[in-house]
């Protein structure tokens, strides 16, 4: 049987399960996971954070196997497995940065222009209403849209308390930022997305006219 590793290496955007899983609820006495039940747990956390973070569709699965290839190679440096979210995301985060740096230096105006779906897009398949889905579908784009107007640090936090519901304190440790700088940066994010949100309803107005 394949391992995890072996099986990252393999599978493509096209084999991706059809909704992002519920992260394992942590147990009482936690212990550091091997590799395959961190990929089987966290596969789909990366892949849509990486995509929230701005990675070009074409880029995904590149990057997502750079993350587990990271954290593989650095899982018996975890000493505390309660806060393996945070620990993930610093690797995403990290991933991502240099991802960025690496295609502006390429290319600056590079952009994507073919939408993806991923797993907070694709509909619940609990549902049957393609009215609903079409709704959802068109709402998380609409999100994407809106968190590229952010600046890459603004989005980074926002990202993390909004979409993953992390503390201050979680995130942090994700960002290796004092909570001051958290909380500062958390309150700028919001009110630049609320501000982005009331652009966006402005243009849909002047569409309905």
């Amino acid at each position: 049987m394949a391992t995890a590793l072996e099986r990252m290496m393999q599978v493509g955007a096209a084999a991706r399960k059809v909704a992002p899983a519920p992260l394992p609820v942590p147990s009482v006495n936690p212990r550091v996971p091997d590799f395959d039940t961190l990929y089987d747990d966290y596969a789909d956390f990366v892949w849509r954070n990486a995509r929230r973070l701005g990675v070009v569709p074409a880029a995904l699965d590149d990057v997502v196997q750079d993350v587990f290839l990271v954290a593989h190679r650095r899982l018996g440096e975890l000493a505390q497995p309660g806060s393996l979210r945070a620990w993930m995301f610093s690797i995403v985060l990290r991933v991502v940065r240099d991802h960025r740096r690496l295609l502006r230096r390429k290319d600056p105006h590079q952009r994507s222009a073919t939408p993806v779906l991923d797993p907070d897009q694709l509909p619940d398949v609990r549902a049957n209403n393609p009215q609903t889905s079409a709704e959802h579908t068109d709402a998380v784009r609409q999100l994407h849209l809106m968190l590229s107007e952010l600046d890459d640090v603004k989005r980074e936090v926002f990202v993390l308390a909004e979409l993953e519901e992390m503390t201050e304190a979680e995130i942090s440790e994700s960002l290796g930022e004092n909570a001051n700088t958290v909380h500062s940066r958390l309150r700028a994010a919001r009110k630049d997305f609320d501000q982005a949100v009331l652009r966006y309803r402005k243009r849909d107005e002047w569409r309905l006219r």
